[in-house]
């Protein structure tokens, strides 16, 4: 197909990228290989969502996303989402913030009380935990018998994770799952139960863990996030919107990253059997295996900024004010800098350096959590498991933020 016949492809009035039900498929990613090659920073309209620019390569999303003077995350511009609404729904009284949704000098204090958790020493005495927990999960895998892979594997070790993260009763663990499918839901996507039932079940959220914030300021020193939170001076006093807003991003944090790249994983077993051989002919690859899934699944689809003056980006002007989109998920597809990214390859020499995790200040602070689970999760398959295989299609989130799964069919067969 010529240059010509793509850009004839393009719509007067732009690929409307924000609609949730596209990433259902893979298919858009063919919409954003012809973004990429012919208009690379890309003006359209949503009606729900309003205009926006779509920021499609890889280059141009690290430049926005390393560029907090002219970009900003803040909630009062409208967050980090396409969907304004996230933070700052039509309801009165309800505005949450959270330090991603923060810039400079605001966002760091907020960060710095809580990056304790993913720090090297917690790693460490998380290991063990973590180990055995993923030993438990898959010897209670069924053998022989089709079963949801993202229900009861990738969303029960993430949620474990994540209730000693925030040390939250443990037989209350899947209400996490919940709060964090509420925190993303928008309009179009998968879990929105109406704007007015979401605020609902948020402040629910906030009053469970109320009490827990007001014991854990009185108490005794706790390493986990309430406490550090409810601790830390820059942190102890926020009121409760914030305390809110920042228990969302946390939970989403450590839930969707890891839970939508452990069922990743096992989608990309099926798709790339020579290149998982490799690594069970050599383990030591498991950590390029980590980030390559990581890569080619990209969990979160974008990131959004609000422009704080007129900005030239890719032969357009953006004005001061104008909502733009990084998509990750376009920018690490990008061929100009991953050779073949629909592939997976364990032996890239540019593995790590995927957009998933976003650049600067706001770049994910729980990565190495993240990374951990993931490589322990895949030590023990290698030793359990002969196969996984798909029974079908996965079924993928309608969602234009939330790049997951909600059904993989598989069957195991142990070693």
């Amino acid at each position: 197909m010529s240059a010509a016949d793509k850009l004839s492809e393009i719509p007067e009035g732009g690929f409307d990228m924000a609609r949730p039900e596209l990433y259902a498929s893979e298919d858009v990613l063919e919409t954003f290989k012809i973004l990429r090659a012919e208009d690379p920073v890309h003006f359209s309209e949503n009606k729900q969502f309003g205009p926006m620019w779509h920021v499609t390569r890889y280059a141009d999303c690290v430049a926005v996303d390393t560029d907090h003077k002219r970009f900003s995350s803040s909630d009062k511009f409208g967050g980090i989402q396409i969907d304004d609404e996230i933070m700052r729904p039509a309801i009165e009284g309800f505005a949450v913030s959270a330090f991603i949704t923060k810039d400079q000098p605001e966002h760091a204090p907020i960060r710095k009380a809580v990056q304790p958790i993913a720090s090297p020493p917690a790693l460490d005495s998380f290991k063990d935990l973590i180990w055995q927990r993923t030993e438990n999960v898959l010897d209670s895998l069924p053998e022989g018998e089709a079963f949801n892979w993202v229900d009861e594997v990738s969303v029960e070790l993430t949620t474990q994770m994540l209730a000693t993260l925030f040390d939250f009763p443990f037989e209350d663990r899947h209400l996490l799952t919940f709060w964090s499918d509420m925190s993303t839901a928008m309009e179009g996507s998968d879990n929105f139960p109406g704007q007015e039932k979401r605020v609902q079940y948020l402040l629910e959220c906030l009053e469970y863990f109320t009490k827990p914030r007001e014991q854990r300021a009185n108490g005794a020193p706790s390493f986990d996030l309430v406490s550090m939170l409810a601790s830390d001076a820059n942190t102890k006093d926020m009121d409760p919107m914030n305390f809110l807003g920042n228990l969302m991003l946390l939970i989403v944090g450590g839930n969707d990253t890891t839970r939508n790249s452990m069922s990743a994983s096992i989608n990309a077993w099926n798709k790339f059997p020579d290149e998982f051989a490799k690594l069970r002919d050599n383990p030591d690859l498991i950590d390029n295996m980590v980030a390559e899934v990581i890569r080619w699944q990209t969990p979160l689809s974008h990131m959004r900024r609000t422009a704080l003056e007129d900005v030239e980006l890719g032969g357009k002007t953006i004005k001061k004010g104008d909502k733009v989109i990084m998509w990750y998920y376009s920018g690490n597809q990008d061929e100009a800098v991953f050779e073949d990214p629909r592939t997976i390859k364990f032996d890239r020499e540019n593995i790590n350096r995927h957009l998933s995790f976003g650049f600067g200040i706001h770049r994910c602070m729980g990565l190495r959590v993240a990374e951990l689970q993931l490589r322990i999760l895949w030590q023990q398959i290698l030793e359990k498991f002969e196969k996984i295989e798909l029974v079908q299609e996965p079924v993928r989130m309608k969602s234009n933020f939330v790049n997951g799964y909600s059904d993989m069919q598989i069957k195991v067969t142990r070693r």
